[in-house]
């Protein structure tokens, strides 16, 4: 693992190894996007008490599982929670908060949702597109959480896994031209849900110490 503090801008791509892969590799990682990654949590607003140095410093993580295991995201979540706190010496603890966010709820005349037919999991979210295969609504919810900067909630009582896909205009670059509708009408015509604008619970995780400078390999 090496620290690297305040690269030039033109270095800091960040790179990530595939799932599945024999050693997990990251470049140009800062410790917020490792703490989303082993914990599963949105930053944008789960995430107290960082440090002002969290989203601006570069760390480089090659680690290998016993015994070559492939291991997909799941699996490695423990795993990567464990360097945090023994390299980083991270200490934490979660809160439950209430804020401005979204629920997401079934729209009137009901979700036109199918359950999956199975397969591999996946969920993607592109810039104009969410697309995600065999995943609960929980994980839909916290993916319109991206586009949208604020919390959602699933509360459409809906249970199992579902293939889902939306199309929409994007939020970043408004096109007044684009032939895609918002996102907020492209929810309810094409899954037949909808997001109302609410105050919702969410898991808050709180920093209670983590080292700048992690302990030697």
């Amino acid at each position: 693992m090496q620290n690297r503090d305040k690269l030039p801008i033109e270095q800091q791509m960040f790179y990530m190894s595939q799932w599945g892969a024999t050693q997990f590799t990251t470049r140009n990682a800062t410790l917020e996007t490792l703490l989303s990654l082993a914990f599963g949590i949105d930053t944008q607003y789960q995430l107290a008490r960082k440090p002002a140095w969290f989203d601006s410093t570069f760390y480089e993580i090659a680690a290998k599982p016993e015994g070559d295991a492939r291991l997909n995201y799941e699996q490695m979540k423990p795993l990567l929670q464990q360097l945090l706190i023994d390299r980083f010496h991270l200490a934490y603890h979660r809160e439950i908060k209430d804020m401005k966010g979204y629920a997401l709820v079934a729209a009137k005349g009901g979700a036109k949702l199918k359950t999956s037919s199975g397969g591999a999991a996946y969920a993607y979210i592109f810039t104009n597109r969410i697309d995600g295969k065999n995943n609960p609504l929980d994980t839909l919810a916290s993916m319109l959480a991206h586009p949208l900067g604020q919390p959602v909630v699933n509360e459409t009582g809906l249970k199992g896994n579902y293939d889902f896909r939306i199309d929409y205009a994007s939020l970043q670059t408004a096109d007044a031209d684009s032939s895609l509708p918002s996102l907020f009408t492209a929810i309810e015509e094409q899954l037949g849900l909808k997001l109302e604008n609410r105050m919702v619970p969410v898991d808050v995780f709180v920093i209670d110490h983590v080292d700048k400078v992690p302990t030697e390999n």
